[in-house]
């Protein structure tokens, strides 16, 4: 059943708002970085865009630029930083066969940089990895 605040708001259910008061928390306390996936183009040429901010804990942002030049020198996509403040930057994802996968390939190695501390926020991404790869499934 569905439960409104009293400005009729819809409520959130008991275990999304426990996650989501902890994830706030994270952003405050520790060495943590948002990612919020966004689909910026649904037509042909598709781009996709990274949210991404970065918690109060962090002094230092230099291994944005590292991690993603790293990166960049292999991807076959067509990517680009931004830097908005010390906090908060986009990664623009442009079109290829194979960005989906880049993307998540990407948010992987800033995941593996601050030990699996990076909170995803699916956005408005369609994409479904599928894990449980079979090759007779495709081929």
């Amino acid at each position: 059943m569905i439960e409104f605040n009293s400005d009729g708001s819809i409520k959130l259910p008991g275990q999304l708002a426990k996650q989501s008061e902890e994830n706030k928390e994270k952003l405050k306390s520790q060495r943590c970085m948002k990612v919020k996936k966004e689909m910026v183009s649904f037509k042909s040429p598709k781009k996709c865009v990274l949210h991404a901010v970065l918690s109060d804990a962090f002094s230092d942002n230099r291994f944005m630029d590292t991690i993603f030049s790293e990166f960049n020198e292999n991807s076959s996509t067509p990517c680009k930083l931004v830097k908005i403040d010390e906090k908060h930057f986009d990664i623009e994802i442009g079109t290829e066969f194979r960005r989906c996968t880049e993307c998540c390939s990407l948010i992987n190695r800033y995941k593996e940089f601050l030990d699996g501390n990076v909170i995803e926020d699916k956005g408005s991404c369609s994409f479904e990895q599928n894990r449980n790869f079979c090759y007779e499934d495709y081929f």
